[in-house]
């Protein structure tokens, strides 16, 4: 099988969002569950990502999953449901449980298919593939694209000042408003240095005819059948979710609430 990152990213990402916009509609815990297990799968079998990169930019998300899941039960309305547990005034109910698990792996599942394709796209073959398929405009698709380039570079003048700084004696502070003032010493520069490589990629663009008209690729990025593999797995996800989720009695739509 041919990893994801082979695959064409306008059409990964036109599914992702597709997707996405399907899962704000279901409201009950089992069917955004499956499509969650389902695209993990997805990612570490069909994708080749690693575990490690993978949990840390999903920890995030856990967290913000548990908060939805801690505020839906506290600010639950009393008569949701049959009570679980109460506590004086304060009580847990089934309907306020279930309600904070599908909106908590609803953005999990979310997550999950927004890490799918950040870690099987490169960011290159995405705008040569925006432009090809999209057409949107090599202007600006290659303005982003140098952009993008530059973020290292930053880093690295940002380490320079840095050292600067040591070498002369002059630290950077820790502390309050000395740190903040430091901090505006150092973009300054940083800014300037933008400013004069924004203004070189400019010039440089018009040089070699980045006008936005019609244009030839050396590297073409094409729309293939192993492209629609990856609709069909997703729709297969869906539609196995659903069915799973109405043979345990809890499919929920927005409408039906």
């Amino acid at each position: 099988m041919v990893n994801l990152s082979h695959y064409n990213p306008s059409v990964k990402a036109a599914v992702i969002i597709v997707a996405v916009l399907c899962l704000a509609f279901f409201f009950d815990p089992v069917t955004p569950a499956i499509v969650f297990v389902g695209t993990v799968v997805l990612t570490f079998v069909w994708g080749k990502v690693p575990l490690k990169p993978w949990l840390l930019m999903m920890s995030p998300f856990l967290f913000i999953a548990v908060g939805y899941v801690w505020t839906t039960i506290v600010f639950a309305k009393p008569s949701d449901g049959p009570v679980l547990w109460q506590m004086g005034s304060f009580a847990v109910t089934l309907d306020a449980v279930l309600r904070g698990c599908a909106l908590s792996i609803r953005v999990l599942a979310v997550a999950s298919l927004s890490l799918l394709f950040a870690f099987t796209t490169d960011a290159t073959k995405l705008l040569l593939s925006l432009m090809q398929q999209c057409r949107l405009s090599p202007k600006l698709a290659y303005g982003i694209m140098a952009g993008y380039r530059f973020l290292p570079l930053f880093k690295d003048e940002w380490k320079t000042l840095q050292n600067a700084r040591r070498v002369r004696g002059m630290g950077a502070s820790k502390r309050g408003i000395s740190s903040l003032f430091t901090a505006f010493q150092d973009a300054i520069p940083l800014l300037a240095s933008a400013v004069r490589r924004a203004e070189q990629t400019a010039m440089a663009m018009e040089s070699k005819g980045f006008t936005g008209g019609a244009r030839t690729f050396y590297h073409e990025v094409n729309v293939t059948m192993k492209d629609s593999w990856f609709a069909g797995a997703i729709v297969l996800l869906f539609v196995l979710a659903i069915a799973i989720s109405m043979w345990t009695g809890m499919f929920t739509l927005f409408g039906d609430l």
